[in-house]
């Protein structure tokens, strides 16, 4: 079966698949925050999906790349990578009076290393393409969340009309 994607330059596809896991992963972190008021937002939900992505295209285009080559699995070294950085990512995440820090950070630490695989393993358009998207979602987004959350703050109905008088 013919599919849209074969007649597309596979770095189109491998961009337009690393956009639409940003969205999705913004649009699930702006819930989390705005609704939710939760501390991991926007940018920190779609840096995860984005760096996810990443590390998937990643391991796609070498796994067919090597393909035939004997006692060489690339793959390792990005799995060892993802790995350290996890821990990395881990202990930049602080709670102090109930309120969670460093979660971007350590999202945007975690794409960083996707860049850096994406680099090392010659798919530089990409790795820029992830770089432009990682900075649109650190800056732009939080541009964005700021105004959703402060339009909820202003048009939020005030709860305490609708409470019951306690007897």
């Amino acid at each position: 079966m013919h599919t849209p994607a074969l007649f597309l330059d596979p770095t189109i596809v491998m961009f337009a698949k690393l956009l639409l896991a940003m969205i999705l992963g913004g649009v699930i972190g702006t819930e989390r925050a705005v609704l939710a008021k939760q501390s991991a937002g926007t940018r920190t939900f779609g840096l995860v999906s984005l760096g996810a992505c990443l590390f998937v295209i990643t391991g796609s285009y070498v796994d067919t790349a090597y393909l035939g080559v004997l006692n060489f699995d690339p793959m390792h070294i990005a799995a060892a990578i993802v790995t350290g950085i996890g821990f990395i990512g881990g202990g930049l995440i602080i709670f102090h009076k109930e309120a969670l820090h460093g979660t971007t950070t350590a999202a945007g630490l975690w794409i960083a290393a996707g860049v850096g695989i994406a680099v090392g393993f010659g798919m530089y358009a990409v790795a820029i393409f992830t770089m432009i998207l990682s900075l649109l979602m650190f800056t732009g987004m939080w541009y964005l969340e700021n105004r959703f959350k402060h339009w909820f703050t202003e048009h939020a109905p005030d709860m305490r009309a609708t409470e019951t008088p306690k007897l």
